[in-house]
């Protein structure tokens, strides 16, 4: 069997264009209160309708792994294009990644973004090995679409790179 080569592959896959997401859980610290973790991810998809499931995966050499795979419940912001510089401070593997004022704790104690286009909150449903990854599954139990951000398109990520939707030809 061939051997693939990561970067290449890595790149073939750059060429299925996504939108990006910012996945949020809360930590349980040892004096009982919770702390807010988050990542940027493109790996975003639906499962099925009935029930309502839905699935991201997560590198098991990230950060937050640890706290993702213990989690019970997440939640997943898809972004507008004005979102940018959350989506890159969510991937960055320093710093804080969401700010006071921009979040709140939804119904499942995890972390909501005020703005996003859509929001799903999900309860772990299965985890599933996945290679260097870990797939999550979850059930949604609420959404909702927000078109933050006004009419701004879905933030796009295509080839390495941020991308615009073109709306010239919508209908």
């Amino acid at each position: 069997m061939q051997q693939l080569d990561p970067r290449e592959f890595r790149n073939a896959l750059g060429s299925f264009a996504t939108g990006v997401t910012v996945i949020t859980t809360a930590e349980q610290n040892s004096d009982g209160s919770r702390r807010p973790v988050a990542l940027t991810a493109n790996s975003f998809s639906s499962v099925s309708l009935d029930p309502a499931l839905v699935l991201w995966s997560i590198d098991k050499s990230a950060g937050s792994f640890a706290v993702f795979n213990d989690c019970t419940a997440f939640a997943i912001h898809v972004l507008h294009d004005g979102q940018r510089e959350l989506s890159q401070r969510c991937a960055s593997s320093k710093g804080e990644k969401l700010r006071d004022g921009e979040w709140r704790y939804g119904e499942l104690e995890v972390p909501l973004l005020d703005e996003c286009k859509t929001l799903f909150e999900c309860r772990v449903e299965h985890r599933y090995e996945g290679g260097d990854h870990i797939i999550m599954v979850g059930r949604v139990v609420n959404f909702e679409r927000r078109d933050g951000g006004g009419k701004e398109p879905a933030l796009l990520y295509y080839q390495g790179q941020y991308q615009q939707l073109d709306q010239s030809s919508a209908a």
